[in-house]
């Protein structure tokens, strides 16, 4: 397998722009190589079966959605409580539609999932994992909420994300006030 990490990122980064433009059916290795714009085979030694170019492109996804060190440093510095939750919120709805293609690629990874089990074994691991990472984020943090509660609020912004994306139920309700009424949904609205 070929070695250089700049070009595996380049090849992944352009299989995430054929996922979210032409969906799972168009996604392949010769699609990549095109989209890349590398002579016809590089893919393939990046990246030897369909599995490995998922899996790359899943780590490659996690990699572009990941919090911003300096930003997290940021919100770490605050009080917690809810505003600092809602704020953690809003920063993962900024980062999920800041290039749509990248959000677009993971929901079309989770839909091929329900059709084929070895990217269900794939996304699926990726995403407990990184569930925990966030519950585990949440009460070091010491903002409110445990497991049943963020698993709320990934529905509620995955679906929004969805959305957003897609075809708005609702365009003109900005992502603050939604979020700032999932938050009082879940916690209850703050006393005022």
């Amino acid at each position: 397998m070929a070695r250089n990490p700049e070009r595996r990122a380049a090849l992944a980064d352009a299989g995430i722009v054929v996922l979210a433009r032409e969906g799972a059916r168009g996604l392949s290795h010769r699609a990549v190589d095109a989209e890349c714009g590398v002579p016809a085979g590089t893919t393939s030694n990046y990246f030897r079966s369909r599995r490995a170019l998922v899996e790359a492109l899943i780590e490659r996804i996690g990699v572009r959605l990941a919090p911003a060190p300096e930003r997290l440093r940021e919100l770490a510095g605050r009080e917690p409580g809810r505003e600092l939750f809602a704020d953690h919120l809003r920063y993962i709805v900024e980062r999920l539609t800041a290039d749509p293609r990248v959000a677009l690629a993971l929901l079309e990874l989770r839909l091929e999932a329900a059709r084929r089990p070895a990217v269900a074994e794939v996304i699926g691991r990726w995403q407990r994992e990184a569930f925990a990472a966030d519950v585990a984020y949440n009460d070091a943090a010491g903002l409110p909420g445990g497991t049943a509660e963020i698993a709320l609020f990934h529905y509620a912004i995955d679906g929004f994300v969805l959305d957003r994306l897609t075809t708005p139920i609702d365009p003109g309700t900005s992502a603050d006030a939604v979020i700032d009424r999932l938050v009082d949904a879940v916690f209850g609205a703050p006393a005022r």
